[in-house]
């Protein structure tokens, strides 16, 4: 985990807005339309993590990729529907077993994934079991009422960073309840580690 986060820490703001570093990304193995191994292959000399909904199956059907672990979590704290990225997990840790979708339909359905009644706690504690970091995905479309101290309290509990470089693209560019300014400041006040990436659904980077 160590490793992991000064890996991260590492990249830039550039890196991301260049695609040389792009953490998050989905395939056919969730909602996406890219081909797993499709996408690991177009990242060649870069920095990437798939990261399907509430799955990881695709690294268990293609393993030794050189791309780092990653998978996206459906979650709730209190009243806040949130995703809640995952990376540098081990993907056969029986400890995450209980939280990964039974079914296709718990990885690409809203509808189904918005029920999700995964404990954010036992989530977060079981992702840093498993070797992993935790960190919440594009934070400015959360409804939180205040957003300074529902990241504080997401740092009690565990959390390790929060996406900050990202384009919040489609509906998200609409339904922002935080400025990508004020997120990055509420990272570096909570030292947090700050991730990125396009949340890309198509079938190449």
């Amino acid at each position: 985990m160590k490793d992991l986060k000064e890996l991260i820490k590492n990249f830039t703001k550039e890196d991301y807005e260049c695609g040389n570093v792009n953490l998050h990304i989905h395939t056919k193995y969730s909602d996406g339309l890219a081909d797993f191994c499709d996408i690991a292959k177009q990242a060649q000399n870069k920095t990437i993590a798939i990261t399907d909904h509430n799955t990881v199956q695709g690294y268990i059907d293609n393993p030794n990729l050189n791309i780092i672990t990653g998978v996206e979590f459906d979650v709730w704290y209190k009243y806040i529907f949130l995703h809640l990225l995952a990376y540098g997990i081990d993907v056969h840790a029986e400890c995450l077993q209980k939280f990964y979708a039974k079914d296709k339909r718990g990885t690409e359905k809203d509808i189904v994934r918005i029920f999700s009644k995964r404990n954010i706690i036992e989530l977060i504690n079981s992702i840093h079991k498993a070797g992993g970091i935790a960190v919440i995905a594009h934070p400015a479309c959360c409804w939180a009422l205040n957003m300074d101290k529902f990241i504080q309290d997401l740092k009690n509990i565990g959390l390790d960073g929060i996406e900050v470089y990202y384009p919040y693209p489609r509906w998200r560019k609409y339904m922002r309840f935080a400025s990508v300014e004020k997120i990055e400041k509420i990272a570096d006040k909570y030292n947090l580690i700050k991730t990125g990436g396009t949340d890309c659904h198509c079938t190449s980077l």
